[in-house]
């Protein structure tokens, strides 16, 4: 079995229903899947894509990503979401680093080709505005069938590392057939309900929980279009009757001090991606009467690995227990299993767990000890085996619940002629959650400018990533080794 023949098996049982709902249009899976064919058919003949080969996709949320993913993966190509936030410089590294040689995007996003063609001179393209040809043309030809295996490639993540430079998680079709079935599990998930995503489909949690569940289950999606505009959103949400949200804590914050009348239509709400403060969800629950039910994942896990249980003891603060064929450990740095209330490192092992780092051998034996995956995530489990982290990877920020590593910022700062010495943290933020703020002493004689600092860090790099000020200071705070003291930073920053 693999994810492509996995969606066929849902348009055979239901073609005529509606697979995906997009403001006022409706998609049913038999014309998703036609879509997708489509797409498949003019990879292989128009773009010569092979299995195995890398195909990256660069898009907003919108219907065509359905058919571009299922597309790709019918072609037994290996998916290569990315960002649709990133600027070129940061898509161009991920275009070389996983050897994709096919993009596809739309009109907007494709006026960057020129630049990424600059760099790539084999890299093509492929506008999702085409794909009216392609569906065209798989009426007239003979349907593609994927013959990948459950332990073929099926999806690369690319997740940022301490390094400064992402690195690209490898999940096979096991992998994520594992976990869509732990969550279907977990979550309870039947062909009745209705998905609402209003988070980027390029993100694992919602690539996994928001998109392959429901469609692998036989369910629907409510792809949210006005997400710009919250009272629309809303009413795109409630008038489609959504039975399912898996959504960040920043939005159930505003959910939980805004005024709805009539209600929400959701079964159950899933917090994922970073924490949810015990406030919040506790607001949330009051006044909605809907549950939150909090898990916890990682890319390389295909992304979840916990989950509050939807009956029974929810335990504010919680990431949960162990979803259903995964299992979870806290261990020092040895390997020595930890007892309850013993604080550790998280780790993960299952058939979720990704096959590794892409061409990044000693990354992935970093990341890896025997089966386990090693977070990277400090935390404990209680006496009624729920866990709790209690620290994140080091240095490691979580805007709008997309990671950010401040080497990365670090290293472009380094860049700018002048400056001397550059460190970057985060501060807490209402609306972001975190957001990065610099640090920067400057060569002597040299006089930064903020502003001009800032244009060109956002020149280079998402803006999510931009930091909010830049503080300059005559020198930064070192330990005797050398170190940069971050922590009398962050104090200075929040004072």
């Amino acid at each position: 079995m693999n994810l492509a023949n996995a969606f066929t098996a849902s348009v055979q049982k239901t073609p005529d229903k509606i697979a995906l709902f997009w403001g006022e249009q409706e998609f049913s899976f038999a014309t998703l899947h036609e879509q997708s064919l489509g797409v498949a058919r003019q990879l292989v003949e128009r773009f010569t894509v092979r299995p195995g080969d890398r195909v990256a996709l660069w898009l907003k949320n919108c219907p065509e990503f359905i058919p571009a993913l299922f597309g790709i993966l019918n072609a037994g190509g290996v998916v290569v979401p990315i960002n649709n936030f990133l600027k070129p410089a940061e898509v161009s590294y991920i275009l070389d680093d996983s050897g994709a040689d096919v993009i596809i995007t739309d009109t907007e996003l494709s006026t960057h080709f020129p630049v990424l063609s600059a760099e790539r001179s084999t890299l093509k393209l492929f506008k999702i505005e085409e794909f009216s040809v392609a569906k065209e043309t798989s009426k007239t030809t003979t349907a593609i069938h994927t013959t990948r295996s459950e332990a073929d490639l099926a999806i690369i993540i690319y997740t940022s590392g301490t390094t400064g430079r992402p690195k690209g998680a490898m999940l096979s079709h096991g992998n994520l057939l594992h976990n869509v079935e732990s969550c279907r599990i977990v979550l309870e998930t039947v062909d009745v309900d209705r998905f609402a995503v209003i988070l980027p489909m390029f993100h694992s949690y919602i690539l996994t929980a928001g998109l392959l569940l429901p469609l692998l289950v036989g369910g629907s999606m409510v792809l949210v279009k006005s997400i710009s505009h919250p009272n629309h959103m809303l009413r795109e949400i409630v008038s489609r009757q959504a039975t399912v949200l898996p959504a960040i804590p920043q939005f159930y914050r505003t959910m939980a001090s805004a005024t709805i009348p009539g209600g929400l239509p959701f079964r159950i709400c899933v917090s994922g991606a970073a924490p949810l403060p015990v406030q919040v969800l506790k607001d949330f629950e009051a006044k909605y009467k809907i549950p939150i039910i909090e898990g916890y994942g990682l890319s390389e896990a295909s992304p979840v690995v916990t989950k509050n249980p939807i009956h029974g003891v929810r335990k504010p603060g919680s990431i949960g227990l162990p979803i259903p064929h995964v299992e979870v450990s806290v261990q020092d740095d040895e390997g020595k299993m930890l007892d309850a209330n013993e604080t550790g490192e998280i780790c993960v092992r299952g058939g979720n767990v990704m096959v590794g780092y892409w061409k990044k051998p000693e990354e992935t034996a970093k990341a890896m000890r025997g089966e386990w995956l090693l977070t990277g995530d400090i935390g404990h489990r209680d006496a009624d085996g729920y866990y709790f982290i209690t620290d994140r990877k080091k240095d490691m920020l979580l805007v709008n619940g997309i990671n950010v590593y401040p080497r990365e910022i670090e290293e472009i700062l380094y860049q700018f002629p002048g400056v001397k010495e550059a460190a970057v943290i985060g501060v807490p933020d209402a609306r972001k959650g975190e957001q990065p703020v610099a640090f920067v002493s400057a060569n002597d004689g040299v006089t930064l400018d903020e502003t001009t600092l800032l244009q060109f860090i956002r020149e280079r790099l998402a803006d999510y990533k931009v930091p909010k000020r830049v503080t300059f200071m005559a020198v930064l705070p070192r330990n005797a080794t050398g170190k940069i003291l971050k922590t009398e930073l962050r104090q200075q920053a929040q004072s």
